[in-house]
Formats: C-alpha cells, sequence, structure tokens
C-alpha cells in the first residue's frame, strides 16, 4: 500500500458549510493520489451546544477541559452529529467514507489525564482496522473520541489524535489550521522548523496555546514515524495537493 496521508479538520471549516464543501472537492482529488485518513475535532461545536444548555467549557494550556458529565454531550457532537455530518459530504463527493471513534479496532488507546477530567492522552496500538479500509478504497473519518482501559469515554484534542494515527499507520499528516502555517514574530510563514527552534518559538511566547498543542503532536508524529509532517491552512487547495505530492507548502516540520 502507498504511504497513506492522515489529515487532521479542525478550526472554522468546520463551521463554514461551503468551506467545508470546498474542502472535500480537494479530499476528493487527493484520495485519487494515495489513501487518505481524516480526524476531526469540534471543539467550537462543543462548546456552543454546553453555552446552550447552560453549561461551560474551559480551557487550559490550549486543550480543553471536559468534567466527566459534560462526555455525553461531547461524544454527541463529535462521534455522532459532525462525524455524520462530514461523512455525509464526503459520500456527496464521491469518497466511500465510514464515520469512527479512536477507539475502533483498538486504533488509539488512552490514558486518562487527570488535570483535565474525561481527558485522554492517546497512544498509537492497532492499525489493522484502518489498513483493511484503506486496502478496499474506503475513506476512514475519525472523531477524536477515545476510551480507557476501564471503559470510560475520553474527549481527546484532535490534534494529538491525528499524531497517534499517524503513528498507528507510519503516515505522513497534515495538520490543518486557520492560518497558512506557522508564523514568526513579523506574521510571516516559515516554510520549516525542528524542535530546537520550536521550544524556542514557544519560550518566546511567538506559539501559544492551542498551536503549542499542534506543533508538540506534530513533532512527536514526526520523531516516531520519520514521514512527512506539515501545518498548513485549509483554505489554500494547491497547498493541500502540493503536500500530498511530497512537495513544500505550509510549515514543515523536521525530525
Amino acid at each position: 500500500m502507498t504511504t497513506p496521508l492522515v489529515i487532521k479538520i479542525g478550526g472554522r471549516v468546520l463551521t463554514d458549510p461551503t468551506a467545508l464543501s470546498q474542502l472535500f472537492s480537494t479530499v476528493q482529488k487527493l484520495a485519487a493520489l494515495r489513501p487518505l485518513v481524516l480526524v476531526h475535532g469540534g471543539g467550537d461545536q462543543v462548546q456552543a451546544l454546553l453555552q446552550r444548555l447552560g453549561d461551560v467549557s474551559a480551557k487550559t494550556d490550549g486543550q480543553r477541559v471536559t468534567p466527566a458529565a459534560q462526555m455525553p454531550i461531547v461524544a454527541g457532537v463529535l462521534a455522532g452529529d459532525l462525524n455524520s455530518q462530514l461523512c455525509a459530504i464526503a459520500q456527496q463527493h464521491g469518497l466511500a467514507s465510514v464515520g469512527l471513534t479512536l477507539q475502533a479496532g483498538s486504533t488509539v488507546r488512552c490514558e486518562v489525564d487527570t488535570t483535565r477530567g474525561a481527558v485522554g492522552i492517546p497512544q498509537p496500538h492497532s492499525s489493522k482496522l484502518l489498513e483493511l479500509l484503506l486496502d478496499a478504497n474506503y475513506l476512514p473519518i475519525l472523531s477524536s473520541i477515545g476510551l480507557s482501559a476501564d471503559g470510560q469515554r475520553l474527549n481527546i484534542n484532535a490534534d494529538l489524535a491525528a499524531g497517534a494515527v499517524a503513528q498507528v499507520l507510519h503516515a505522513d499528516l497534515i495538520l490543518l489550521t486557520d492560518v497558512a502555517g506557522i508564523l514568526d514574530r513579523d506574521g510571516l510563514l516559515i516554510d520549516s522548523i525542528d524542535a530546537t527552534q520550536v521550544l524556542q518559538l514557544i519560550s518566546d511566547g511567538i506559539v501559544r496555546d492551542g498551536m503549542v498543542v499542534k506543533l508538540n503532536a506534530a513533532l512527536q508524529a514526526a520523531q516516531h514515524s520519520r514521514r512527512s509532517i506539515a501545518v498548513a491552512g485549509w483554505q489554500d487547495a494547491n497547498a493541500l495537493t502540493r503536500l500530498a505530492k511530497g512537495e513544500a507548502a505550509g510549515t514543515r516540520i523536521r525530525f
């Protein structure tokens, strides 16, 4: 099998039906080039529903705190409503999508992050299910819902989830963002970056909050799988196509 490509989808694109349809037009083209797996978050949708229900949703260090009592809502939004929407859009674009969670086929196993409630720390485990689906030309779409060893449903940061899935498959990884990639102090795109430079950007406060999590997920995946990892903007279809072909675009993470 050709080296798979894992793409993490999140941010504003999930709230914009027109942009999402345009993105899946690009995904359709990428699927003709190589096997694809999509991993998605949906924090904005979760937060919006919690607010309508009179509940609160907090973050620490760019990651969401999820009390166990909120998991039925989180799982319903991510694994139910949003995942089924993405599968439907994919099928409208001629893609044979299959909606999954991280625990399907024991693809990813999770430890509980006791500092954030019902939040999991994902670890790659089994590639068997995803390989079966990819060999049969299906498009797996995974929500970032995991499972602890004792059966507790867990909310997983989607960037970390995508990194774990990429490690499982020894795949290339693209983390899509609302910006063109990693930006320097002057707001200019950084073409490539290594672990030392990442730490410096974080130390200098240039990279903050959710982007710190994204970069750490990318570095971990790059160091484990020794494959191509990139952070790129979802708005640029040409950039995604170049990345799928192994060409330069966005910010490339060097291991």
